[in-house]
């Protein structure tokens, strides 16, 4: 397989997605904070884009799983040179002006553009992707930070294209960010003295910038335990004078570079912080907020880990059709006991259909709640900007409650989804001549990232859904009410309908029976938290593609050319979706109605 062949887009289904399903050009385009930026302009830096990502930025993607990343003994590190020319290209085309707002020289697009276009960048090419997170910490800074920070690190950092770092986890810790030893000793004015050790720090070095800015949590001296007592830093690996010219180097160095299963050529390495060489850091905004500071970053994280699993199933689904249409392999089953009869493609075999259509619907249906859950941004922004601060919150809380979804529900199904993709192919699928074994161990990571899977879950039930009381699950659930009770889509969509409201009833009915089940013991919660987080999910898939089905069966009586297929498609997966996995959020119902303990009252031995 050429490196440059991998990636396969499906720029069509975004184009839907942004102006035919959310219509983004009817509420956001042209309006408050994206006065500037247009319905034929977005559509063209998408086109645009795409053509980069597919022809130029994939360039690099098996170079960097065979090419070892190097570690010299002065801490630093070099990556291959392909792709360290990847990321080089990104930055002379000049596509980071895509996510900055206008007032720091970028676009201006709406985070539903953005984020429509960080599918392409990140299926394309995932380890050089997250090398552009330096790209983002001027954005932070410039949020959060006093006047004389922004002058030292903001402008500075866009104009020289510098690397940049979130470092939370610590060898000790792990997940427990509260656990964190890191100190900070007051030196004067918003200067820290930094001294710890953090582990699993993505692209904590590498060569082809000037300086990396690293985001710190430190818990400076005399300040409490848990993550309250932690406060937020930024650290540069050489100095920023107040100026922001560089200084000398400080004490911020990687010290191990791990040897890691998949997306290897993103470096994750243990950062030391002093030692030898001080390491200075200054305490963003002057203020001890440092958690919820960092969560600014988090949640940017975790929406992009999420768009990079739908990202990266979204091509192995591309790949695995392209084969299924080209093998030749036995006869069509009903001649199965011909042995004269002719031999068909693959994509002819009932499994082989149901295993892609499974896959198509939910790489779709993975992009629907990802531009649903941006464009929550959107009305945000835009109620913020009209002043209407109750609605901009009440968006903001509706955001959030979906990112556990965008990142844990889809990581962990899109890892077994990558599984079925690879399948098709059968014995090739498992050889590098093909992209899907790297694509599986590239992704696998995502189920880890910034939180696992089940603390993803846990956080949708306690810190989404309990802490306001359900309110905004609420409106949720009410749009779809609405789906049912207009009808959407007529009678050609009666029976999925019927299906959703039967997944919404049973969605309903578990986390009713939850809760009684959580006063007896948390342990209940624990126990299937992440079946109530697969079920919420799926719920909210099975709306989304039965909305999408309603709009393409209006737009396919006009449709032309490749267009009439792509609705069929749409229409067909929506009814797949509601005939194959809505049923099982009834069936979750009952396992969870019918909740016990016993595996939690087991004795260790018994394991």
């Amino acid at each position: 397989m050429s490196s440059t062949q991998h990636y396969k887009s499906n720029l069509r289904d975004i184009q839907f997605n942004l102006f035919e399903f959310q219509k983004v050009q009817d509420f956001a385009l042209g309006k408050g904070p994206y006065a500037n930026m247009d319905f034929e302009t977005s559509k063209d830096i998408l086109t645009n884009f795409e053509a980069m990502c597919r022809e130029e930025f994939a360039s690099s993607f098996v170079e960097s799983d065979r090419v070892p990343i190097q570690l010299d003994k002065e801490g630093n590190v070099t990556l291959p040179e392909g792709l360290t020319k990847t990321i080089e290209l990104f930055y002379e085309q000049q596509w980071n002006l895509l996510e900055l707002p206008e007032h720091l020289g970028g676009y201006g697009i709406p985070r539903s553009v953005y984020w429509a276009s960080f599918e392409l960048i990140v299926g394309a090419n995932p380890a050089a992707c997250f090398y552009l997170l330096g790209n983002f910490i001027p954005v932070i800074v410039d949020r959060l930070g006093t006047e004389s920070q922004k002058k030292r690190f903001v402008q500075p950092s866009l104009d020289n294209h510098w690397g940049g770092t979130m470092v939370l986890t610590e060898p000790g810790a792990g997940s427990d960010v509260g656990a964190g030893r890191t100190k900070a000793t007051h030196i004067e004015d918003d200067v820290y003295e930094i001294e710890g050790v953090k582990r699993f720090i993505t692209n904590g070095d590498f060569n082809g910038t000037d300086n990396i800015l690293h985001l710190v949590l430190a818990r400076p001296e005399g300040a409490g335990p848990g993550t309250k007592g932690l406060s937020l830093f930024v650290v540069p690996k050489f100095w920023v004078n107040e100026d922001g010219s560089l200084g000398d180097r400080n004490g911020a160095f990687c010290t191990n570079i791990e040897d890691k299963m998949g997306l290897k050529g993103s470096a994750t390495c243990e950062m030391t912080f002093g030692g030898d060489i001080p390491c200075r850091g200054v305490l963003l905004g002057e203020v001890h907020e440092g958690i919820r500071q960092m969560f600014h970053v988090i949640e940017y994280a975790r929406m992009g880990v999420g768009v990079k699993s739908a990202a990266t199933l979204s091509t192995a689904y591309l790949n695995a059709l392209e084969y299924a249409k080209d093998r030749v392999q036995g006869p069509d089953l009903k001649n199965m006991l011909d042995k004269s009869a002719p031999k068909v493609t693959i994509i002819n075999h009932p499994d082989v259909r149901r295993n892609l259509m499974q896959q198509k619907a939910y790489s779709e249906g993975f992009r629907a709640l990802n531009i649903w859950t941006a464009t929550l941004k959107d009305k945000a922004a835009l109620a913020e900007a009209a002043g209407e601060e109750k609605q901009a919150k009440d968006l903001d809380k509706q955001n959030d409650l979906l990112l556990p979804l965008v990142k844990g529900f889809a990581s962990e199904k899109v890892f077994t989804l990558l599984s079925d993709a690879l399948q098709v192919l059968g014995g090739s699928g498992y050889c590098k001549d093909y992209p899907h074994e790297q694509y599986i161990r590239d992704q696998k990571i995502d189920t880890l990232y910034e939180g696992t899977t089940h603390m993803q879950a846990l956080d949708l039930i306690f810190r989404k859904i309990m802490r306001d009381n359900g309110e905004q699950l609420r409106n949720i659930m009410g749009d779809m009410a609405n789906t049912l009770a207009s009808e959407e889509g007529g009678e050609a969509l009666a029976e999925e309908r019927m299906a959703l409201g039967k997944a919404m009833a049973a969605v309903q009915g578990m986390l009713e029976s939850m809760l009684p089940k959580a006063m007896e013991s948390v342990y209940h919660v624990g126990l299937h938290a992440n079946r109530i987080l697969f079920s919420v999910g799926d719920t909210f898939l099975g709306w989304l593609l039965i909305r999408q089905a309603a709009v393409a069966a209006e737009a396919l009586p006009n449709a032309v050319g490749d267009d009439v297929a792509f609705y069929q498609g749409k229409i067909a997966a929506a009814k797949f979706f509601a005939q194959e996995r809505l049923p099982e959020v009834v069936c979750n119902q009952k396992v969870i109605a019918g909740s016990v303990l016993d595996v939690m009252e087991l004795d260790e031995a018994a394991f």
